[in-house]
């Protein structure tokens, strides 16, 4: 029997709520090669791939990623803790922003607490920081899009079928969810002009 959008949408949930992320303490102390990179965000990411075969990070993402002057070059073809750090915020940012926008925030990141011993502040500091707070909001967030799932399920009590109505609710779920992106993506956006604009200022 074909499952109900309820069902399915509280499946859907219930994966999210599951996603992996990478604990501060699952980050290897030691520096890795290439290899070993990849390996430990395919095994710790795993549940955040779309379809099995999709790729979490490859060789040839890292290698441009240091072209682009997005991550610090590897010391001797060996990635740091610090390199993983990045490379995990580099992970969440690239399925929402352009290139050009992550290196604008991440120049002044890299060059302010890139194994920069002398600052109070870590990446590892960062990192732990960010970590606890998107915990913390994942819950914030279930809640809000059960809210929007079940606002979708009342707009078309007219619908001429059980199936029509599924379908058309479905749909409206799927444009609220996607404008809340867009809305969120904009912000993003225009925080980085903003932030670009000031340093240009500071200058």
């Amino acid at each position: 029997m074909e499952r109900s959008n309820e069902e399915s949408i509280m499946d859907i949930i219930r994966k999210l709520n599951e996603t992996d992320y990478i604990n501060p303490e699952d980050i290897p102390g030691i520096e890795l090669y290439m290899d070993q990179v990849t390996t430990f965000m395919d095994e710790h990411l795993a549940s955040c791939k779309r379809l099995d075969d999709d790729k979490i990070l490859t060789k040839t993402m890292i290698n441009n990623y240091t072209k682009n002057d997005l991550l610090p070059p590897p010391v001797k073809k060996k990635y740091s803790k610090e390199h993983m750090f990045l490379l995990v915020f580099l992970y969440y940012f690239k399925n929402v922003l352009s290139i050009n926008d992550i290196q604008k925030i991440f120049t002044p990141l890299t060059e302010m607490f890139f194994n920069n011993k002398s600052r109070d502040v870590s990446l590892e500091d960062i990192y732990r920081a960010i970590f606890k707070m998107e915990r913390i909001q994942t819950d914030n967030l279930t809640k809000d899009i059960l809210r929007r799932f079940k606002a979708s399920q009342e707009l078309f009590p007219s619908a001429r079928s059980e199936e029509e109505a599924d379908f058309l609710s479905r749909f409206a779920f799927i444009c609220l969810l996607s404008f809340d992106a867009y809305l969120k993506k904009q912000l993003v956006e225009r925080m980085i002009d903003e932030t670009l604009s000031d340093s240009g200022k500071d200058k």
